[in-house]
């Protein structure tokens, strides 16, 4: 892998992100070791110190998949959180664990399913609940 950006993690996103996956197997999380392996790696801070160009848990942000072009722009959540709308990701899908912590015009390379590594690039986030003053979400 190339060198990885910068994470930031709020105090609040890290809690409740190592809790939740203290709960799960590795079976039941396959990508488990490389999350954990980036919140180890990441600054935590304080909610209200998170710069508002941070991807953080129910940001909502426009990315794209580097390899295919795809873009998408979609609300990382818990997923306790997920629906069928299609506007959500999940921190437990590849993608999703690769965006916690990006600012904007980051690039991650991430492991895919099936051996393969994307990279993901962050375009602009275009919602953060602690940019807008939602400290408690």
């Amino acid at each position: 892998m190339t060198t990885q950006p910068r994470i930031l993690i709020s105090n609040q996103d890290a809690d409740r992100l190592e809790a939740m996956l203290d709960s799960l197997s590795d079976k039941a999380f396959p990508g488990k070791t490389e999350l954990l392996r980036e919140l180890d790696r990441a600054e935590n801070v304080d909610s209200c110190d998170i710069p508002p160009g941070v991807v953080t848990m129910n940001s909502t942000v426009r990315f794209k998949v580097v390899s295919s072009g795809e873009s998408f722009c979609k609300t990382l959540v818990f997923p306790k959180d997920m629906d069928d709308t299609g506007d959500k990701i999940s921190i437990l899908a590849p993608i999703g664990s690769a965006l916690i912590g990006l600012s904007q015009g980051d690039d991650m390379q991430w492991p895919a399913p099936g051996g393969k590594t994307l990279t993901v690039h962050i375009d602009e986030v275009l919602y953060q609940p602690e940019h807008a003053g939602q400290l408690h979400r």
